[in-house]
């Protein structure tokens, strides 16, 4: 005997996406949330964290008997803003949608998405060279970072933390 049923889409409160699942799978739902491994400014030095590929969003999984059950339980659920509907219908996805995000969250692991790449435009807004548009050169270990700064009509290295930069306003 085969069990159906469908993915839904679950609309979560700001930062509460890992409340939402720790919550309903609790309960015995059974959940989605993908995640994409980034490359941040966390305390002044440079740290890969995981973060919802989607914000705010999770799938969980009904089984086609639990979708005529009141959808109250979920909705109530800490962490849970709403279950996504069209209309009054709720938002079904495609099994095949959730497989291709699973297949790009496994190649995603394997690249994190970094802060800055060689060749970013930065801007520099701490420290003496403050104000000053900089080109990103390379990560020089967690707590460094070099960029490259016209100087005299020349480019030159210089030596940052990364909490000194930010990406150049487009």
């Amino acid at each position: 005997m085969t069990v159906s049923g469908h993915w839904y889409l679950i609309h979560t409160k700001p930062r509460q996406e890992s409340v939402a699942l720790e919550n309903l799978e609790r309960q015995g739902y059974r959940c989605y949330l993908p995640m994409m491994r980034r490359e941040k400014v966390a305390r002044g030095r440079l740290a890969l964290v995981d973060e919802p590929l989607f914000p705010r969003y999770l799938f969980i999984w009904l089984e086609s008997a639990m979708h005529s059950l009141s959808w109250t339980p979920i909705r109530s659920t800490r962490g849970v803003t709403r279950l996504v509907t069209f209309g009054k219908d709720p938002a079904r996805v495609p099994a095949s949608l959730i497989e291709g995000i699973q297949q790009q969250q496994a190649a995603l692991a394997q690249a994190p998405e970094r802060a800055f790449t060689p060749g970013d435009g930065v801007l520099i807004v701490d420290g003496p060279f403050a104000g000053i548009e900089a080109i990103y050169h390379e990560s020089n270990g967690e707590r460094r970072v070099m960029v490259l700064i016209e100087l005299m009509n020349r480019q030159v290295k210089v030596p940052l933390e990364p909490h000194q930069l930010t990406p150049r306003p487009s």
